[in-house]
């Protein structure tokens, strides 16, 4: 099963830039969408039901922010037993920042992290949705689950995950704290995929719009698929497509055997 995240910046924009060619061509049996920026009643029927998939989508309440999604080929291996909106946490659903689906072997959960915005406006925000990520986690794997937790993070863990960490110490996304919450995750049992297969740097997720800034590989990596540790030899490959376009940031692949 080959499983893609893509923070998209924006559905119905990666709809222009050929979007669904690149999913014909690419064909994930599950693709994990963030920063959808719509609701499924502003799209229409084509983009909810295409060529062999099952679409799943958890919006904000409020118009044209955040929100998931999660596309499933419609084969028996492909379709999740269950889909949940949210993690039961008004303030952080309201916002349509997670996803879950249980498959057979693992749960996968479909996360948008918040940003901590400028001057760390949402940092409290930020490390409280951090907190109760990882307890909702812990609920899972302490149920014998396995759990496959991908998304955009809006974290870069290490000075090795962004090209300029020392002009970055105070920038939103490689805050102290933030970096620190990363440290507890992983320390709990989990594992960062892309990390156990590649250890040099120089490979990232993100960059900023400013001209020749990905063209330089100027960028951050924010983007994971993180798993539990006894799942960890389930997982054959990890990788990062720098080389697909239409968003600020690329998708990310993970491969089970």
């Amino acid at each position: 099963m080959r499983i893609l995240t893509w923070n998209v910046n924006g559905f119905r924009s990666v709809v222009r830039n050929g979007f669904f060619d690149w999913l014909s061509k690419e064909s994930p049996d599950v693709l994990c969408l963030q920063e959808t920026k719509c609701n499924p009643s502003q799209l229409d029927e084509s983009h909810l039901a295409p060529f062999g998939y099952q679409t799943y989508w958890h919006s904000a309440k409020k118009l044209g922010y955040s929100g998931v999604a999660v596309f499933c080929k419609t084969n028996k291996t492909c379709t999740p037993k269950t889909v949940y909106e949210g993690i039961g946490i008004s303030e952080i659903d309201d916002e349509g920042r997670v996803l879950v689906a249980e498959f057979e072997d693992f749960t996968l959960i479909n996360a948008y992290f918040p940003n901590s915005q400028r001057e760390h406006a949402r940092l409290g925000f930020k490390l409280k949705f951090c907190k109760d990520m990882l307890k909702y986690c812990e609920k899972f794997k302490k149920a014998g689950r396995n759990i496959i937790l991908c998304g955009d993070y809006n974290i870069a863990h290490k000075e090795i995950d962004l090209r300029n960490p020392k002009s970055n110490e105070n920038n939103p996304g490689f805050l102290p704290q933030e970096r620190a919450w990363m440290d507890e995750f992983l320390s709990n049992g989990y594992c960062d995929t892309f990390r156990n297969f590649i250890q040099e740097g120089g490979h990232y997720t993100w960059w900023s719009y400013r001209p020749g800034v990905r063209e330089r590989n100027i960028g951050w990596r924010i983007d994971y698929h993180c798993v539990n540790e006894r799942f960890l030899p389930a997982i054959e490959k990890s990788r990062i497509l720098n080389s697909i376009y239409g968003s600020d940031h690329c998708p990310v692949e993970l491969v089970l055997k």
